[in-house]
C-alpha cells in the first residue's frame, strides 16, 4: 500500500500570525506601531516624527536671532551732522546779532548815563559766537563778524546820546536820533575821549573770540 499523502502546510500569515476572523483570511491584525502612544493602523497627519527642540531643520533658510547691530538690532544708527559751510547765512546772522545787540546796548548806556567796557565785549562776542555756530570757522564770517560789532558798538554809543540829549532837551527818542542825527553825530565828537575808542574797539576783539569758541 502507499504512503498517505501529507497534507500541504497552511499558509503564513504575513503579518504578526493574527487569526482570520468570520472566515476572512484577510482580516489580520495590523502591524504595531513603531512609536508608543500611537495606535496600530491609525493614520497620523504627519508621517514624520517631531522635531526636538532645538534640533536643526530641514530648512536651511530659518529664522535666526539677530546679532546685535544688524539690520535694527543694537543701537540705531545716527546720522553725522550737517557740514557748517554756509558763509552767506552765517555773514546775515552776524549783521542781525550785531543789530540786536547794538540796541541793548545803547538802551543800557542810555539808561545809566555811562558806557560799560563789559557791554561793548558782550556785543562783539554774541556776535561772533552767532555767527560762527551758522555760518562754520570761516575767514569771512569772522571778519564780518568784527565789522558789524565794530558799527554795533558805534550805534549804541549813538543810540545810548540821543537818550540822554531827549531826556535832557525833553524830547522824543525817535525825534532826536531821526531829524537830529547830524547833531547827535556831532556831539559825539566833541564828547569821545580814550573810553571811547578802547570801547569800539573791544568790539571787534570780541567777536574773534567768539567766534573761535563758536566753531
Amino acid at each position: 500500500m502507499s504512503q498517505p499523502v501529507q497534507p500541504p502546510n497552511p499558509p503564513q500569515q504575513p503579518y504578526g500570525g493574527g487569526q482570520p476572523t468570520d472566515g476572512n483570511p484577510y482580516a489580520a491584525q495590523q502591524p504595531q506601531s513603531p512609536y508608543p502612544g500611537q495606535q496600530a493602523g491609525a493614520p497620523t497627519g504627519n508621517p514624520y516624527p517631531p522635531h526636538q527642540a532645538g534640533a536643526p531643520t530641514g530648512n536651511p533658510f530659518g529664522q535666526q536671532g539677530q546679532q546685535p547691530g544688524q539690520f535694527g538690532g543694537g543701537a540705531p544708527f545716527q546720522p553725522a551732522p550737517p557740514a557748517r559751510d554756509n558763509i552767506g547765512l552765517g555773514v546775515l546772522t552776524a549783521l542781525g546779532t550785531a543789530i540786536v545787540a547794538a540796541i541793548l546796548y545803547g538802551v543800557i548806556a542810555g539808561a545809566i548815563e555811562r558806557e560799560i567796557g563789559y557791554a561793548a565785549v558782550a556785543v562783539g562776542f554774541l556776535t561772533g559766537f552767532a555767527a560762527s555756530k551758522v555760518g562754520g570757522p570761516k575767514p569771512a564770517v569772522t571778519a564780518a563778524s568784527a565789522v558789524f560789532s565794530l558799527g554795533a558798538v558805534f550805534l549804541g554809543q549813538l543810540i545810548g546820546m540821543s537818550m540822554i540829549l531827549a531826556d535832557a532837551l525833553g524830547l522824543g527818542f525817535s525825534e532826536v536820533f531821526f531829524d537830529h542825527f547830524s547833531d547827535v553825530l556831532d556831539v559825539w565828537k566833541q564828547e569821545a575821549d580814550f573810553m571811547t575808542y578802547l570801547f569800539l574797539a573791544l568790539g571787534p576783539i570780541a567777536a574773534f573770540g567768539g567766534a573761535k569758541r563758536g566753531a
